[in-house]
């Protein structure tokens, strides 16, 4: 089971920003995804999304993938032993 914690965040700063705590927290999702702080699926689950929803929002807001040439190397491994079976 996931422990949580709670932040505490008045709600003038909310107010100002214009954001209500489910905006915060698709925000926090979003940069702490293109920081590299979070994998997709992670900052999707905080941001508590589908996981298409979640992409679609990133490509909006120009955000590329972490997608790198080992993930891509360990695809091609991947592919090229299901086309050994």
């Amino acid at each position: 089971m996931t422990t949580t914690k709670t932040l505490e965040i008045p709600q003038d700063i909310l107010d100002t920003a214009r954001l209500t705590i489910d905006e915060l927290k698709v925000e926090l999702a979003v940069y702490l995804y293109a920081d590299g702080r979070l994998s997709l699926g992670k900052a999707r689950e905080l941001a508590a999304m589908p996981l298409w929803t979640f992409r679609q929002l990133l490509a909006s807001r120009r955000i590329p993938p972490h997608y790198d040439v080992d993930d891509l190397d360990a695809d091609v491994a991947v592919l090229s032993e299901m086309a050994r079976l």
